[in-house]
């Protein structure tokens, strides 16, 4: 919701000098829902014995609660100067999301040209995330309950990049592209801790395609030089046995691809993913792989509802052979629905679910288990997820 008095007084704020060129826009989205987990994290005496789990959940829907402001100045010739700060919202606590950091969902300041594109620093959204969910189920579903085993791959954007210089290209006859360096900030070690990743999307009609790479090193290093200690959020995704045991990696990589095509009122989408944790010092310098399919369809019913569904396959490599056992050989499919009903133009209800089933050798050596996008490790091979939700919009 745009209110022009309250941009009025926020330029007073934050710019002094605000003239009739320049805005800011307050915004969110309130995600608020009951949600049940038939087998959730419970461990008793060192053990994860699983139980059910009702509560009340505002950072797993279809989006995660947030609100934020953003504001553009016109520097003239198509220039702006441009910023976003926004931050998560645990609706039922009062606390910050991306484990309470204040606006840890984006914090850039840059230059954005209508000709050339825009340069932004900050915290920020990787090149997978930007260019491959907007045609993957996290994109035109959204919600943790479509997002893929312990969202490996980042999809469901659980870990932003730190300390990064992006460059996200105008559209050129629907093609985009962009780049992104994160620095480290390592004394003495100018490449330690940080990564870089691209992207590439091209939308005509129809039609919407996406690609992205992402590479990291020292993933798991000391809080301020680790992709994943660096969010606090984000190291849910090396605390399960799904990834727990991949912790002394010395790389993290993504690569990542997907489309979508419209036909009447159906969008079909494919969606794939290589994950790759190299260098894995306890498991004598290998590396594992994961590679991910996902197919979904949306279909639009009418002006005011859509049905949706998924299916999402798995499989993580063996690393290594330790006492006759496989490590690391996991698989795992996931089965997905939603169904989605706008009151109006800003607020909606919806139902979905998940059920998704593991097999194989995990990567701590014992039985692989369930773990719907990071919702939580299950006691055993399989879980479910249900979700009853309202989302607002200002």
């Amino acid at each position: 919701m745009k209110k022009t008095l309250l941009a009025v007084t926020l330029l007073g704020i934050f710019a002094g000098g605000a003239h009739a060129q320049t805005s800011v826009t307050l915004y969110g989205i309130l995600d608020e829902g009951l949600m049940f987990n038939t087998n959730a994290k419970n461990v008793v005496g060192g053990v994860n014995v699983g139980g059910r789990l009702l509560n009340l959940d505002s950072t797993n829907g279809i989006n995660g609660s947030r609100w934020g402001m953003k504001g553009a100045e016109d520097l003239g010739g198509g220039l702006k100067a441009v910023f976003t700060l926004e931050s998560g919202i645990n609706l039922n606590t009062g606390a910050f999301a991306q484990g309470g950091t204040p606006f840890g969902r984006q914090t850039f300041v840059g230059l954005s040209s209508d000709q050339y594109g825009a340069v932004t620093l900050g915290r920020q959204y990787d090149n997978v995330v930007a260019y491959v969910q907007p045609v993957s189920t996290l994109g035109y579903f959204g919600s943790t309950v479509f997002a893929h085993p312990g969202d490996l791959d980042n999809l469901n954007n659980s870990v932003r990049t730190n300390n990064t210089v992006k460059y996200a290209s105008a559209s050129y006859n629907g093609l985009t592209f962009g780049t992104e360096l994160s620095l480290g900030g390592q004394a003495g070690n100018i490449s330690g801790g940080g990564g870089y990743s691209a992207g590439v999307a091209y939308n005509n009609g129809a039609l919407a395609l996406g690609a992205g790479y992402n590479y990291f090193k020292n993933p798991t290093g000391a809080a301020g030089a680790g992709f994943f200690t660096d969010n606090l959020s984000g190291s849910t995704q090396l605390s399960g046995v799904l990834n727990s045991g991949y912790a002394t990696a010395t790389s993290y990589q993504v690569a990542a691809a997907g489309g979508t095509y419209t036909i009447g009122p159906a969008l079909i989408g494919v969606t794939y993913s290589n994950i790759k944790y190299g260098n894995i010092t306890h498991l004598n310098g290998n590396g594992a792989t994961f590679n991910d399919v996902e197919v979904a369809v949306k279909y639009t019913l009418t002006p005011a509802l859509y049905l949706g569904a998924a299916y999402n396959y798995t499989k993580g490599s063996t690393v290594a052979t330790v006492a006759g056992v496989n490590i690391g050989d996991q698989r795992f499919n996931q089965f997905s629905l939603l169904a989605d009903y706008n009151l109006s133009k800003r607020t909606d209800v919806y139902l979905e679910g998940a059920f998704q089933t593991a097999s194989g050798t995990s990567s701590t050596g014992g039985a692989a288990v369930a773990n719907i996008g990071g919702l939580s490790d299950s006691s055993n091979n399989h879980q479910a997820a249900i979700r009853l939700a309202l989302r607002t919009k200002f």
